[in-house]
């Protein structure tokens, strides 16, 4: 299986994709579209958007999508197995520091 992911280096949402890299102990290239905008603009020219993270798994593009989205993915097409491992980060969200707290006056 080829696995190309395009992520930031620190966040959330690509953390939690790295995470699913991770459980299922899958090879996968990382490619970084913050400091390398080659990167950047081969996703975006591959998606026809700007999201992060995007994934593509044989071919197959999935575009700003979760961790929990790519092992959805991974599993209902037979390309790994169920594994009980938890992943060791969060794969649903945005980091803390990128979360914003709004709070409006009654």
């Amino acid at each position: 299986m080829k696995i190309i992911t395009y992520m930031k280096p620190s966040c959330g949402w690509s953390n939690g994709v790295r995470a699913i890299m991770r459980k299922y102990d899958l090879p996968f290239e990382d490619r970084d579209i913050i400091n390398d905008s080659e990167h950047r603009q081969e996703m975006i020219q591959k998606t026809n958007q700007m999201l992060q993270p995007c994934v593509e798994v044989n071919g197959k593009m999935l575009v700003d999508v979760s961790g929990e989205e790519v092992e959805a993915y991974l599993l209902s097409n037979s390309l790994v197995n169920i594994n009980e491992k938890e992943a060791d980060v969060p794969t649903d969200r945005a980091c803390e520091s990128e979360t914003v707290n709004v709070k409006f006056k009654p």
